[in-house]
């Protein structure tokens, strides 16, 4: 950030009295900038056992298949988010959401929430953010082309949960993984 969005005037990163962190804060006004994490919403729709996938459309991991999920918007609620987003990737209504997974992601300054729910009539298409998607069962996910840590790893447990028929919502942090060496 170089500028106010108050009045214009550049910032600076300081710790503003009574805090403990470096903000940004305006060099005229003295208004203090929050830079605050973003929220990822997004639904694992489930249909007669199969789980349905979207091949990403766009950056980053083009090309690779992914829960139905994205940037919270101002106004709505989580669970709102979640079934916009499966509209929008997949073309799919969902009902019944239940929150699922929350993982923390600090290194992006991101948090994922997931909820499981039904889609309605198994009716799904391809949004502008997707160029492929599906209804997969376990063994015909594509594994090797997961776009994302998070999305492996709640499609894992979700199967895992399926089999004893016990959904608890789990919550995690993904730390930065280091390369090798």
């Amino acid at each position: 950030m170089n500028y106010c969005t108050l009045c214009g005037a550049t910032v600076a990163l300081r710790i503003p009295e009574g805090d403990d962190r470096e903000r940004f804060v305006c060099s005229a006004c003295d208004v203090v900038h929050y830079v605050n994490p973003r929220v990822i919403v997004g639904c694992v729709p489930v249909y007669e056992g199969r789980i349905l996938l979207c091949k990403r459309a766009i950056e980053p991991r083009l090309g690779y298949w992914t829960l139905p999920a994205g940037f919270m918007e101002n106004g709505e609620t989580t669970v709102q988010g979640a079934a916009r987003e499966t509209w929008e990737e997949a073309r799919a209504r969902v009902t019944e959401l239940e929150l699922y997974r929350v993982f923390d992601v600090p290194h992006i300054n991101q948090v994922y929430m997931f909820y499981r729910c039904n889609v309605v009539d198994g009716e799904f298409g391809v949004g502008p953010e997707s160029t492929d998607s599906g209804f997969y069962r376990q063994e015909d996910i594509p594994w090797g082309e997961i776009a994302f840590p998070v999305v492996q790893e709640t499609l894992q447990e979700f199967f895992a949960d399926s089999a004893s028929g016990h959904f608890p919502v789990r919550v995690s942090a993904i730390e930065r993984r280091r390369p090798p060496g």
